[in-house]
């Protein structure tokens, strides 16, 4: 099965699944989305979408927490992961933790996951370097909160233009 099948598969299941449980399947298909390192799951289509349907303050946040908790996998895999990491990479992960020591992690981890950056990689590497857990999550949920929330008021105030665009062509 090709990657295109999984996503398409995956987006209408998590389609159907919020259409059942609402904003406790909007938590769950992010969490599921953020929690997936390798397979890239496009849980944020589904965040705009429903921002259209139900109230965008609460599909911005179940999306955000959901996010935010699934993001602690990569944190586990960076834990778990971190001897054979630096074998493999340890150049780049003492020049980036010497970079961090000097200029801070927080902020990182907020601006990686409120935008499109790569915040599997920072996780990874905040688990790497055994950042606390806990100025882990909160940096994560306070951009995913800020993602998501963008997202769902995106779907409310943009999903008529979207859907009018597409029925042009």
């Amino acid at each position: 099965m090709a990657l295109a099948d999984l996503i398409t598969g995956f987006s209408a299941w998590a389609q159907q699944f919020v259409g059942a449980y609402g904003y406790l399947g909007i938590f769950l298909v992010s969490f599921i989305g953020s929690a997936s390192i390798i397979l890239p799951v496009p849980s944020f289509i589904i965040v705009f979408t429903f921002g259209s349907i139900l109230n965008p303050w609460l599909v911005g946040i179940a999306g955000g927490v959901g996010s935010a908790i699934g993001e602690l996998t990569a944190y586990a895999i960076g834990r778990g992961g971190k001897k054979a990491l630096e074998k493999s990479h340890g150049k780049l992960l003492k020049k980036t933790h010497d970079w961090v020591k000097k200029r801070g992690l927080f902020a990182v981890l907020i601006l990686f996951a409120a935008t499109p950056l790569p915040d599997d990689l920072a996780g990874v590497f905040a688990g790497v370097i055994h950042y606390d857990i806990r100025k882990m999550f909160l940096a994560t949920l306070i951009g995913k909160l800020v993602l998501n929330l963008a997202l769902a008021w995106g779907g409310f105030y943009g999903m008529q233009w979207v859907l009018s665009y597409l029925g042009g062509i």
